[in-house]
């Protein structure tokens, strides 16, 4: 019997409330367009996806023959970053975006993976900082759900690279000809 596939992703709460199955996966194993997947009872299926895209807590991964598999995202080692009013989170979520971090934004807290660098940071501008044990689902941010960081900075941000074109007029700095923009 061949494997069932699934190329679709059912929001929470849609669909069937029996869902055949559960698959228990942390945010990396969670950021797939196509994997071969066991779910926690064994149902193993193909992930075909058009696109990359971060599987979240509670969606379902509907198989070809009607089967749903719901995701529960796996509790990792989190920090939780707490502030003393919205402004002071608001500068603490800006210090972290401005590190590509992943993160998880609520209105009183953000959650972001364990890392004593950025601990001690975030401690040193006044952010109140707890080590939980939580479910990740980070941001998908402006560029979709491609997290452009899985601590390989590539920073091809799904399909808007750096091409450096300028325009019409050319690069070539001749020294001589003066160098006119329309």
């Amino acid at each position: 019997m061949r494997e069932s596939t699934c190329q679709r992703i059912i929001p929470h709460g849609s669909g069937s409330n029996h869902p055949a199955d559960t698959i228990t996966l942390d945010e990396t194993a969670r950021h797939r367009r196509r994997a071969k997947l066991t779910s926690d009872g064994g149902i193993e299926f193909l992930l075909d996806l058009p696109t990359a895209r971060l599987l979240r807590h509670g969606e379902g991964l509907l198989l070809e023959d009607g089967r749903v598999i719901e995701v529960r995202a796996e509790p990792e080692a989190l920090l939780e970053v707490r502030a003393d009013d919205p402004r002071h989170l608001l500068a603490l979520a800006w210090q972290i975006g401005n590190r590509h971090l992943p993160a998880q934004i609520e209105s009183d807290r953000i959650l972001i993976r364990r890392d004593h660098v950025i601990e001690e940071m975030l401690t040193g501008l006044g952010a109140s900082v707890a080590h939980v044990e939580a479910p990740f689902d980070p941001e998908g941010g402006a560029y979709g759900d491609s997290h452009s960081n899985h601590h390989h900075h590539d920073h091809n941000h799904g399909g808007h690279g750096h091409s450096h074109e300028h325009g019409d007029h050319d690069h070539s700095h001749h020294h001589h000809a003066p160098h006119h923009h329309d």
